[in-house]
């Protein structure tokens, strides 16, 4: 038994639960675990979130109370250990939004409820003291393209100076005002559908412990724009009008707005996954490549980033099967880089 495994252990029998069967949860790109334990005809779902690996039990705990505060459906907190990383949470089920789509209405309907939570979180204040980027830092987070994704696909990063300084701009002009709370990883397989709640409460939340302040457009943008899967366009146009028109924003501004914030999220997402397959040995996330290129393209296609564009097609290759095979090569060459 590994000294984790003996901790866990500890916690789980601390918070009653040490009869429980225990069964693995899909995993994510961080250092997280998830075990579902079934203790009889109760549930739950353990949380180990090893220390010194960047999430923070803490910070979960906080976004979780604010969501609660505004009749949101968070997993409710059963049991904690901060120190050692250990949560126990209400078990929501898994009738994830991404599984519960194959009917074209029901698909509308979870995607137009997930826009209205988005809508009344924005309308709220935020926790104080988030995490708040400047327009340059989040221009730098999109530098994992160049760093990551141009390195594994052409053997070298490139010259990403014009890159950085323009999506910065881009960023400054359409995408800097006032802030609101984001969740960050607001898509299909971090919601779940909970038909027997009321309301907004409908719809569970999941991974949100990277909550921090930015543009409203941005979680948006993960929902529609889901590296995962399909969203049809015209769910997307659809639900993007949607939110126009409740939130007052002026279209033409948050239409480009929407396109850089797109940009920037499928940028920083083509060299995460290359940086999970070189650095992580993950190469699961490579055949997705495609889809979020794809993405960038739609979003590159605004007038307004044109400049962006023409950087981007001379400095990032498009993931032909060809470059997705010579990433995967690489899978778990360069741990130390």
């Amino acid at each position: 038994m590994t000294d984790r495994q003996a901790l866990s252990d500890a916690f789980v029998a601390r918070a009653g639960w040490g009869e429980a069967t225990r069964n693995p949860l899909a995993g994510d790109a961080s250092d997280r675990r998830y075990d579902r334990l079934t203790l009889g005809q109760h549930s739950a779902v353990l949380m180990d979130a090893p220390p010194g690996k960047g999430d923070d039990p803490a910070d979960f705990i906080r976004i979780a109370d604010h969501l609660a505060s505004l009749d949101l459906s968070p997993p409710r907190i059963l049991a904690r250990d901060l120190a050692q990383g250990f949560l126990l949470l209400e078990d929501l089920g898994d009738r994830l939004v991404a599984r519960e789509t194959a009917v074209p209405a029901q698909e509308e309907m979870l995607y137009r409820l997930a826009v209205d939570v988005l809508i009344h979180l924005q309308s709220c204040p935020a926790p104080p003291d988030l995490p708040n980027l400047s327009a340059a830092d989040w221009a730098a987070a999109a530098g994992f393209a160049p760093d990551w994704y141009r390195f594994a696909a052409r053997g070298d990063a490139g010259d990403s100076a014009d890159f950085q300084t323009e999506l910065a701009s881009l960023l400054t002009r359409h995408a800097d005002g006032p802030r609101v709370l984001i969740l960050r990883d607001y898509h299909a397989e971090n919601l779940l559908w909970l038909p027997h709640r009321d309301g907004l409460r409908q719809m569970g939340l999941l991974d949100f412990q990277l909550g921090q302040m930015g543009q409203p457009g941005y979680d948006l943008v993960s929902l529609l724009q889901d590296a995962r899967r399909d969203v049809p366009m015209a769910l997307e146009s659809a639900l993007v009008q949607h939110f126009v028109t409740a939130t007052g924003a002026d279209p033409a501004a948050f239409s480009a707005a929407y396109a850089v914030l797109g940009a920037q999220r499928a940028l920083r997402i083509l060299g995460i996954f290359a940086r999970l397959c070189l650095k992580g040995g993950k190469a699961g996330y490579l055949p997705l490549l495609p889809r979020v290129w794809g993405q960038l393209q739609r979003n590159l296609a605004h007038p307004d980033l044109a400049d962006l564009r023409a950087i981007c097609q001379s400095l990032l290759p498009e993931p032909t099967p060809g470059i997705i095979a010579r990433i995967g090569a690489q899978c778990g060459m360069h741990p130390h880089r």
